[in-house]
């Protein structure tokens, strides 16, 4: 068991956002017995990764500080910040506790706060640095992903704020939905050329190769929020067409990722034959299903477009089987790592 808190994955809180997404999901097409039996379980899998992760750090210390400055593992830290804002959306929304919810978004930026500048600061005057081909991944938009949920869930609590409050929460939104999309284009630079101009093997196309596409949409899903708020918060009026336009762009450009990764990834398994088995990435793939579920049905009511409306249908379904399966691979994983022997238990990522 201490190898696999040793190995554990800076990303395996991409279980809580995968999780938290499908029950809010579930929310919107009333099935509120899955939404909360997910909503639990996302808070069971938040309390286990939050204590297994300060395990980590208090006896694994050098492994957890390698994490910081490894160019591969270090963006999943990304996943506490999003996955503490996923709990906190949930809480809201199916709990209706706009208190508890408040402090996931203090909690949510605290840690985006001190995860953001530590990483990238530290990637910055690391002296020995991979080729780009090696050091970027689909992982790194999980950047963008928690930018956007601190968007996303400040946009939600600013609704239940009086003012002069819910202006201010709505410009905070505001800022961090523009941020994340330089953001996102500044990376997406990097992985789309990555893509195009260096040999690309099977192995290069892991899980969070799905977040091309999640980071989008969830960036849908701010800008629609936003939308929303324009009758609380005059300032957003004044931009409505340029919130409408963004946030179309947004969603088609997570649509033109689809087919894309669908192709690719039948290429991985299919003619390269990949080995499919349980990893804690593969929650990353999950949450991007869910989330382009929630993004799409929030655009098509903010924006008064109801031919989109199957759209989140198809979506949710997708991300539920998903789901199911990537949960079943997680049971067996523990399975079988309980029948090991002692020191023998396998790598947790």
């Amino acid at each position: 068991m201490s190898t696999s808190i040793e190995t554990l994955s800076p990303s395996y809180f991409a279980l809580v956002m995968a999780t938290g997404i499908v029950s809010i999901a579930a929310l919107d097409f009333n099935f509120a017995a899955l939404a909360w039996g997910l909503f639990i379980l996302s808070l069971v899998a938040y309390a286990v990764l939050i204590a297994l992760n300060v395990l980590r750090a208090v006896r694994f210390s050098e492994q957890f500080a390698a994490d910081v400055t490894d160019f591969r593992r270090a963006p999943g830290f990304f996943t506490v910040v999003a996955g503490s804002s996923v709990i906190g959306a949930e809480i809201r929304l199916i709990a209706n506790d706009t208190v508890a919810a408040t402090a996931f978004l203090a909690l949510s930026i605290a840690l985006w706060l001190a995860i953001t500048y530590t990483i990238f600061i530290a990637l910055t005057i690391k002296t020995e640095k991979p080729e780009l081909q090696n050091g970027i991944t689909g992982a790194w938009l999980i950047a963008v992903v928690a930018t956007q949920s601190l968007a996303v869930l400040g946009a939600l609590i600013s609704r239940d704020w009086v003012q002069p409050h819910r202006l201010e929460l709505n410009f905070f939104a505001l800022s961090m939905w523009l941020w994340g999309g330089m953001f996102y284009i500044w990376i997406i630079s990097l992985i789309f050329y990555r893509y195009i101009f260096f040999t690309f093997s099977p192995g290069d196309l892991t899980p969070p190769s799905w977040i091309t596409m999640g980071a989008m949409a969830i960036s849908t899903l701010a800008g629609s929020m936003l939308v929303q708020n324009t009758t609380d918060a005059p300032f957003l009026a004044s931009l409505l067409p340029f919130l409408k336009g963004f946030t179309v762009f947004y969603w088609a450009t997570g649509m033109w990722w689809i087919p894309m990764l669908i192709i690719l990834a039948i290429w991985r398994y299919g003619l390269r034959r990949f080995p499919l088995r349980y990893d804690p990435l593969y929650w990353g793939a999950v949450f991007p299903l869910g989330m382009y579920s929630v993004a799409t049905k929030q655009m098509s009511l903010a924006l008064g477009l109801p031919f989109l409306a199957p759209l989140p249908k198809v979506f949710f379904a997708a991300a539920l089987i998903a789901w199911a399966i990537t949960f079943f691979g997680l049971l067996i994983s523990l399975l079988r790592s309980s029948r090991q022997p002692a020191g023998t238990a396998p790598s947790a990522g």
